[in-house]
């Protein structure tokens, strides 16, 4: 058996950062709810459905989901230059894919709704804390949803198969085999809507982040369920 690597946090390999949401924190936004994971935070407002310009993007059978994924200036230690990039541009494309699958647009031909999604704070699983952000802002919003989708990242330090790895796992870990990142999306009756690999991970580890990440996204589920209950309250 290999031996549990230590993390530097004091985590347990299957334990995730302390975690906490709040809905309705946008008072002009349709919906809006921000999401803490740790030290990362993201913040989601909706705008729509609405008439989706230009005319020629336009779907005549069924709306838009079009989300903007930005990082603020002062979210990391380094500022970064404001405005898009191709990092954010590719997160922007996977939030969306990650919650195609559970959004109902057929009522709502040659419209979008709009997801903004913000970083206030980043210590990685910065999509994984946006797209938390973005599923609840949309049931805030009353956007009809199939499922709620809860996201949460595993991976592999060295040779252990770990929960939720923050910065330093992620960027400056360098034992043995170094890190592994793998960012999940469940819906909240474990159906798989995303996943990306980065770095390196045998078919049986792969299949034991998974299973670590569906458990802990009914955890993540909890914590929106109770977030939005609050607001209606």
């Amino acid at each position: 058996m290999v031996k549990e690597i230590k993390r530097k946090s004091g985590r347990k390999a299957d334990e995730m950062r302390p975690i906490s949401a709040k809905v309705g924190i946008i008072p002009n936004a349709d919906g809006s709810a921000m999401y803490k994971s740790g030290e990362t935070i993201a913040i989601a407002a909706v705008y729509g459905p609405k008439k989706m310009h230009p005319q020629h993007s336009q779907n005549p059978a069924k709306g838009t989901l079009r989300c903007t994924y930005s990082m603020l200036s002062f979210s990391v230690t380094d500022r970064i230059r404001p405005g898009p990039n191709r990092r954010s541009t590719e997160i922007s494309k996977i939030i969306e894919w990650a919650l195609d699958p559970v959004v109902m647009l057929d009522n709502y031909p040659n419209m979008v709704v709009d997801v903004h999604i913000h970083m206030t704070q980043a210590d990685a699983g910065t999509r994984c804390a946006g797209i938390n952000a973005a599923a609840m802002a949309l049931a805030h919003a009353g956007i009809p949803m199939k499922n709620m989708v809860s996201s949460i990242a595993a991976g592999k330090l060295d040779k252990t198969v770990v929960l939720d790895l923050d910065k330093y796992e992620d960027s400056d870990f360098e034992e043995g085999e170094g890190s592994t990142d793998i960012p999940m999306s469940f819906t909240d009756d474990g159906k798989l809507t995303h996943i990306q690999v980065d770095g390196y991970i045998s078919k049986e580890q792969l299949k034991q982040a998974i299973e670590m990440a569906k458990k802990a996204s009914g955890k993540i589920y909890e914590v929106q369920e109770k977030a939005l209950k609050e607001i209606e309250k």
